[in-house]
């Protein structure tokens, strides 16, 4: 004889996530756990199936996003596991992606800081910022962001004051379009660009891709929990072999 299923109040899956009764309530409300019957005096049933679905969820947020695990759970409830097991995937590649395009731009970031800003042998290129704004692939307004933050100093034109970008600020440009890329934030990049301009050093480069790169491995551990607790999930889920019905 099964033992009969333990029941959960609200402020049990409450307690159990760190959230509010009314965050448990939204949750249901928004799919992201299954549907709950009510007792014949109105009141919302939850059992251990909606304890594991709040725990999975909470654990997918953490390594795919709110609201990637917030479509999986859709997808699950849904009976669309293939659908669930495609945004799993997809964000899977993506951090593939993003490793590949770090490692891409670190190499690249380490190139351009070593180039020669100044060269007596060749004149000096200068650029206005349309030119600058096609040669990076940006728009004029994401350069002039950038002079807002202190980022790039150009210098004016004499009688027109029209930005000129030499080429120390045609670097740091480069740099700042692809540590951009790569989804770093204005205030990260600040430190990069004071060093390479004051000693020439590359060291807070290296430190910022160092961080970068814990923070993909973070995610990526975070992803994999969030993948076992999804499994466990649908092992158990009701006529997958608990004894659920």
């Amino acid at each position: 004889m099964s033992r009969p299923e333990r029941r959960l109040r609200p402020v049990d899956l409450a307690r159990l996530a760190g959230i509010s009764t009314q965050q448990v309530r939204n949750y249901l409300d928004a799919g992201v756990l299954p549907p709950a019957p009510r007792s014949a005096s109105g009141y919302r049933q939850f059992d251990e199936r909606h304890r594991r679905a709040l725990l999975t969820y909470r654990a997918l947020a953490r390594g795919y996003g709110w609201e990637t695990a917030r479509s999986i759970m859709h997808a699950v409830h849904a009976g669309d596991l293939p659908s669930a097991l495609a945004l799993v995937d997809a964000s899977h590649a993506g951090l593939h992606e993003e490793r590949r395009s770090l490692a891409e731009t670190a190499a690249a970031l380490e190139s351009v800081a070593e180039q020669e800003t100044e060269s007596p042998s060749m004149p000096r290129l200068t650029l206005r910022i349309g030119e600058l704004a096609a040669r990076l692939g940006v728009r004029t307004s994401a350069l002039r962001v950038w002079e807002a933050a202190g980022l790039l100093i150009p210098e004016r034109e004499r009688g027109t004051g029209y930005r000129r970008f030499g080429p120390a600020e045609i670097r740091d440009a480069q740099m700042i379009s692809m540590l951009r890329r790569s989804r770093y934030l204005l205030p990260q990049i600040q430190p990069i660009l004071d060093g390479l301009r004051r000693t020439g050093s590359t060291a807070a480069l290296r430190a910022a891709v160092a961080r970068r790169r814990l923070e993909l491995t973070e995610r990526a551990t975070a992803m994999l929990e969030g993948s076992s607790r999804l499994h466990d999930y649908l092992s158990t889920a009701p006529g997958e072999g608990d004894g659920e019905r």
